[in-house]
């Protein structure tokens, strides 16, 4: 696209662009393309659709036919984001239909159909890469879809024209039908046959419930795949070439503390309750659905979240975080830690400390009850957080500062500690009195820490007895 962009400002006509277009072998009429892919993807919606009549009669929800498996085989997982058979079997019986939405309407019958001689266009068949790929031979590449229609093998069983630069529709269809696939680099795959991830913090005893996995060792040039399901009271942190551009999916995530330290693509985080999440920066989106009582600490390019409830988001972003439906009590906060590794791996994904909306979210869908769906969390509440493991690197503070107001406040809050520490120095009290005061104030600190739930993040984060670095691997 940026190739495009340079080419459209170095081009003083229309037809110019459009014979730079035709060297590059870029389709043309781009921005058609464009809203073909966006047709499609308004049309893929319906792999989620849930039928009220069928679900009366318990055929729809909840379906044993949506459940994901998990790395033993065993389905586990009720969402058909997680379930590529799902989706290929959407596509499977629905592809007729997204190939009539890519042709022209008087290409169809009166009835909406495409006859036998129907023809489809390359610009269509760029559209519909948005949702297929695919390699070729014994290649493990992966090429677009209209990268591969135009591999000589396939022409014969594709129906290309050279002449007219069109595809036979019904010639097409059933290539398509003979060749599709579930994606071997998938969810499903990953949890099938994924690698299982060493960390740095894991508690004993409590790993069994845990399937982590990781595409990066079978998937070819692309950005691999990190899958966390049912994690359960554990700490776990990470920092690894492993996780460098993965797309990371959680799901099930219980009373846990997840700490992922490097440059991320994207993440899901689905169905997780009463965790912490602290994430290396995200090049492209984070996703947050269906949670309760979570807390995000990210810098990202995207924060999306629907159906949450009492989830807390310190971020830094450079665009508007997007409140979908569902949500109920969101609390937004400014990006409030550090770990030495962090400036260097905003740098990679291409993240700054301005522009940052982290304080304006854009609710995208306003039911009548929820006004105040979100608010900004007030200083008084806000503290600095604290990423508790050793590492290499030059950062040593949260980039870009904190905003006045709650800079103010942890000044404010410092004051006071620092007040209190010297009033206990001139007070003048004996051996004695100070070993039983100190006693008392370790009594009433343990006593917080049972009641907030933060002793099991303490107890967790005691050292192996090697180290507490990183783990390799």
């Amino acid at each position: 696209r940026l190739e495009w962009a340079e080419a459209e400002a170095a081009c003083g006509s229309a037809e110019e662009l459009e014979r730079e277009r035709s060297k590059a072998g870029a389709p043309s009429r781009a921005g058609r393309a464009y809203t073909l892919q966006f047709l499609l993807f308004l049309y893929i919606q319906q792999v989620n659709k849930v039928s009220l009549r069928r679900s009366l009669i318990g055929e729809e929800w909840p379906s044993p036919r949506t459940k994901a498996p998990s790395l033993t085989g065993k389905s586990a997982v009720p969402s058909k984001n997680w379930n590529d058979q799902d989706q290929r079997a959407f596509v499977q019986s629905h592809l007729s239909e997204m190939l009539e939405l890519l042709l022209e309407p008087e290409q169809l019958t009166a009835s909406s159909h495409p006859t036998h001689s129907t023809l489809v266009s390359y610009e269509a068949l760029c559209a519909l890469s948005f949702l297929l790929e695919g390699t070729m031979g014994k290649s493990r590449r992966v090429h677009p879809l209209h990268e591969l229609a135009l591999w000589q093998p396939c022409q014969g069983q594709n129906g290309y024209s050279k002449v007219s630069r069109t595809f036979s529709c019904h010639k097409l269809e059933s290539w398509l039908r003979s060749c599709l696939t579930t994606n071997p680099f998938g969810m499903t795959a990953c949890l099938k046959s994924g690698k299982k991830l060493a960390w740095a913090q894991q508690v004993e005893g409590t790993t069994r419930r845990a399937k982590i996995a990781c595409s990066a060792h079978v998937v070819p040039e692309v950005f691999p795949m990190v899958i966390m399901s049912q994690v359960y009271k554990q700490t776990l942190a990470k920092s690894s070439d492993t996780l460098v551009g993965a797309h990371v999916r959680v799901h099930g995530c219980n009373e846990s503390f997840i700490y992922l330290l490097s440059p991320l693509r994207s993440v899901t985080i689905e169905k997780s309750r009463n965790s912490t999440f602290v994430l290396g920066p995200v090049q492209a989106s984070v996703h947050v659905q269906g949670c309760d009582n979570i807390r995000v600490i990210v810098v990202c390019h995207r924060l999306s979240l629907a159906s949450t409830t009492a989830c807390t988001f310190y971020i830094l972003t450079p665009t508007q975080p997007l409140i979908l439906s569902g949500n109920q009590a969101v609390s937004f906060a400014p990006f409030h830690t550090h770990y030495p590794m962090l400036e260097d791996h905003m740098a990679q994904v291409g993240l700054a400390t301005l522009p940052n909306y982290w304080d304006n979210p854009l609710v995208v869908c306003r039911e009548s009850c929820d006004a105040g769906v979100f608010r900004l969390l007030p200083p008084s509440d806000f503290y600095t957080f604290v990423v508790p493991f050793e590492m290499e690197g030059d950062t040593t503070e949260t980039p870009g500062g904190l905003p006045q107001a709650y800079q103010k406040a942890l000044s404010q809050r410092e004051q006071k500690v620092q007040v209190w520490q010297k009033t206990v120095k001139e007070a003048g009290l004996t051996k004695d009195q100070r070993k039983r005061f100190q006693i008392l104030v370790e009594n009433k600190f343990y006593e917080w820490l049972v009641q907030t739930g933060n002793r099991q993040q303490l107890d967790s984060l005691v050292p192996p007895p090697a180290a507490s670095k990183q783990a390799p691997g």
